[in-house]
């Protein structure tokens, strides 16, 4: 019985319930200790691998199938973020982008939108880089608005600059019926010069009035002596947010630009819902006909290479999305 007493103590624990070991116990002692007394020392032997085998395999059972191993990248999406396909953790609290690939077409060198609940006002925007422009030409083309770059601030000494055709191009825009709005491209290292950088918009707009949100464009600089460098995501974000709030405050409308890199990982994006988004992500088809973002998006800067009469130069093309609803709304109040 010293062979029952043994064994059953180590097959006991792999199972639990007191009824189950009481059966087990019973079966046990009447059926091999009979024989076990009477077998030869070799036959206890193999007898006893033999249980043990039999228990290895009962415990094995008795765990029933393994666990499912848990999926690494649960509540993530696979996107391509500008430098390489990740996965990517949404943030809480910010729009999705409600356009997918299939709601464009790629027609004659242009997306063209394909579906129902937007309506789309195309435009450019247009800085010193452009030089001279022949606005009569531009205006040919009619044209819904125009962004203007009213300024800049420098990115290695942090002095504020006015784009030198700033005046000439809002003007001659503005001469052809467009809608009006102005840029300004931040190297702001914190909420003073963020802050700064708006009042100095607010006062050079004294008597150029836009009817498109201000926008705040700060973008990398990629030079050994640039001194926002080591600016980091709460900084950047907190200029973005002081800018703004500036320009509300003054009665206009604020709005942020940025491209896919700096969208999911320069800004803070669940700080700045309150703003509208322009979002820069030249089409490059067939891969690329559509703003690909995983947030919500109000504007969308589709090419940088663009042909326009009148500009010797390549200019930015651009798209603003306006809600079907809204659109009808501003049409019914123009009548």
């Amino acid at each position: 019985m010293a062979f029952v007493n043994n064994y059953f103590s180590v097959f006991s624990n792999l199972f639990s319930g007191n009824l189950f070991r009481r059966t087990i116990r019973k079966s046990l002692v009447l059926h091999l200790s009979p024989f076990y007394d009477k077998m030869t020392a070799m036959k206890k032997k193999a007898l006893t691998i033999c249980f043990l085998a039999l228990l290895m395999l009962l415990s094995a059972c008795s765990l029933g199938k393994p666990k499912p191993t848990p999926d690494p990248h649960a509540g993530q999406v696979y996107l391509y973020d500008g430098y390489d396909w990740v996965w990517y953790t949404p943030i809480e609290g910010v729009e999705v982008n409600a356009f997918s690939k299939s709601d464009f077409a790629y027609i004659d060198g242009e997306p063209v939108y394909l579906g129902t609940g937007y309506t789309l006002r195309k435009g450019i925007d247009v800085s010193e880089h452009q030089k001279e422009i022949n606005w009569d030409a531009v205006g040919t083309m009619h044209y819904d608005f125009c962004y203007v770059r009213i300024g800049r601030r420098g990115y290695t000494e942090g002095g504020l600059f006015e784009d030198t055709f700033f005046r000439r191009n809002y003007e001659g825009a503005k001469r052809c019926g467009m809608d009006m709005g102005v840029y300004f491209f931040s190297q702001a290292v914190s909420v003073t010069e963020a802050i700064e950088e708006a009042e100095w918009v607010l006062s050079t707009l004294k008597n150029y009035p836009v009817t498109l949100p201000v926008v705040f464009d700060w973008e990398v600089v990629e030079a050994e002596n640039a001194r926002t460098a080591n600016v980091d995501v709460a900084t950047r974000t907190d200029c973005a947010v002081a800018f703004c709030e500036t320009i509300r405050r003054a009665g206009l409308e604020a709005c942020v630009y940025y491209n896919r890199t700096t969208g999911y990982y320069r800004y803070d994006l669940s700080r700045l819902t309150a703003y509208p988004v322009w979002f820069a992500l030249p089409c490059s088809p067939p891969d690329i006909i559509h703003p690909s973002f995983y947030y919500h998006i109000d504007m969308w800067q589709y090419s940088l290479t663009g042909q326009v009469p009148g500009i010797s130069m390549e200019t930015d093309l651009d798209y603003i999305f306006v809600p079907v609803a809204e659109a009808v709304e501003e049409t019914v109040s123009r009548n």
